[in-house]
């Protein structure tokens, strides 16, 4: 929660319960250390603009992380950037442009997405490629534990060895002879180097004719750069330790970035996380939103027709296990449904005059957010409220609309709606002059 901000107050004694993937159950949320909260987010590879299915991560788990904050936790947040991939020197290439010029550029665009739809920032927001030193230690470190070997062809290449690893599979409930071979993205020679297929590079081996040598870094195997999975078991073993509470990213990580993730961590003898979180899609016309589809939808352009505040109430109000199919319409649906909130704060603020954030959230809220953020659940609570005060505005400035709205706000404030938040502030939008049309 951004420094402040009011805290919604506890109710009691309540118990957070999540939905942990590996388990495929609802559990009890019980920290490794009283009062504390490690959690690690696997951001963007910033190859391109941001679009509504890359920030629906970032939202979500800003929600996880004010919640916590909500219930007392000392939050430590991890979300890291890749900012070195086959995707991004290929595209980079495709542009004629430095691939850490492409990676930079993309990076800050990340970050005034993130910005217009009031994502406050993690405790820190690592960078692959100011971590090259903690994946080659990690990468020795499985070698010498014989989970890891070095390509016999003197290419440089790293693999991790699926089968030395008798638990590979358990986070995603697949045996092995079941997957599909490992991808080999823009090294198709690569499979003749693996002792299995499965095995997934640790370590890329430097390619002379096809890759700038500001691509490469010294290591014990030649020159080379980091696998992309490696890089995120590094960069939370630093900041969070060899264990640490929740592991989230999207769906789409669960395997095999998730899965080689949790392996090569566990080999390496560190326990890593005790849950998995994973947000789902975001669709258009029932595929998943990208680039390849031709169906993104960056950030910029949605912000040209809805304000940053209308398009977080959006994500909000979906449960983030949900899948979303979105349509301009439903956006345009949720926006209205949000202004109607709004205009109640406005009315009732024209009569009891400033009102705080420090009230009491209801009951229903903190019981929807206590059951694996329920969010959709969260926001019908806030509408009840609102309902609530529409009536109590009849009577005039008196202590029952006063709290009632204080109690508005503060839900608000916990789901990063505040709509008095400084961070709105840069978000305004030509049509806001449309927020009065539908209160």
């Amino acid at each position: 929660m951004r420094a402040g901000q009011a805290r919604a107050p506890r109710l009691g004694r309540v118990t957070l319960r999540l939905y942990d993937t590996a388990t495929r159950e609802v559990r009890d949320f019980v920290p490794l250390e009283e009062g504390k909260a490690g959690l690690y987010v696997c951001g963007l590879t910033v190859q391109s603009e941001p679009h509504i299915g890359h920030v629906r991560s970032g939202v979500n788990f800003d929600v996880l992380q004010r919640w916590l904050r909500v219930l007392g936790y000392d939050v430590t947040f991890i979300r890291n950037i890749t900012d070195i991939d086959d995707k991004i020197l290929i595209k980079a290439g495709e542009q004629g442009r430095p691939w850490y010029n492409l990676a930079y550029r993309m990076n800050r665009e990340l970050q005034k997405a993130y910005d217009a739809l009031n994502v406050a920032p993690p405790t820190y927001e690592p960078a692959a490629t100011g971590h090259v030193p903690e994946m080659i230690e990690l990468i020795s470190a499985l070698i010498a534990k014989g989970h890891a070997y070095a390509a016999e062809d003197g290419s440089g290449d790293v693999y991790f060895d699926v089968r030395s690893w008798p638990s590979y599979g358990e986070l995603t409930h697949q045996r092995i002879d079941d997957m599909e071979a490992a991808e080999v993205a823009a090294d198709p020679q690569s499979v003749a180097r693996k002792r299995d297929p499965r095995d997934f590079a640790l370590w890329k081996g430097w390619k002379k004719a096809t890759e700038p040598e500001t691509a490469a870094w010294p290591s014990p195997w030649g020159p080379g750069r980091p696998g992309w999975h490696i890089e995120c078991s590094a960069m939370a073993g630093k900041y969070l330790g060899p264990a640490f509470d929740i592991h989230g990213g999207g769906v789409d990580l669960r395997f095999p970035h998730h899965e080689n993730e949790q392996a090569q961590s566990r080999a390496a003898g560190h326990p890593f996380a005790s849950y998995w979180m994973h947000n789902a899609w975001i669709t258009t016309a029932g595929e998943k939103m990208s680039k390849s589809l031709g169906n993104s939808l960056a950030i910029p352009a949605v912000l040209e027709r809805f304000r940053g505040i209308e398009l977080r109430y959006y994500l909000v109000a979906a449960h983030y296990r949900s899948h979303v199919e979105f349509s301009f319409e439903a956006l345009e649906e949720s926006a209205v449904g949000f202004r109607r909130i709004e205009g109640f704060l406005e009315r009732a603020r024209d009569l009891v005059g400033e009102i705080p954030a420090t009230g009491i959230a209801c009951a229903d809220f903190v019981t929807a957010m206590n059951d694996d953020l329920g969010t959709p659940a969260a926001v019908a609570a806030i509408h009840d409220v609102v309902r609530e005060g529409n009536k109590l505005l009849t009577g005039g400035d008196s202590a029952a609309l006063r709290g009632n709205a204080a109690s508005v706000l503060t839900m608000l404030d916990v789901l990063g709606l505040h709509p008095q938040d400084p961070a709105w502030a840069t978000s305004s939008r030509a049509g806001d002059a449309r927020l009065t049309a539908a209160v």
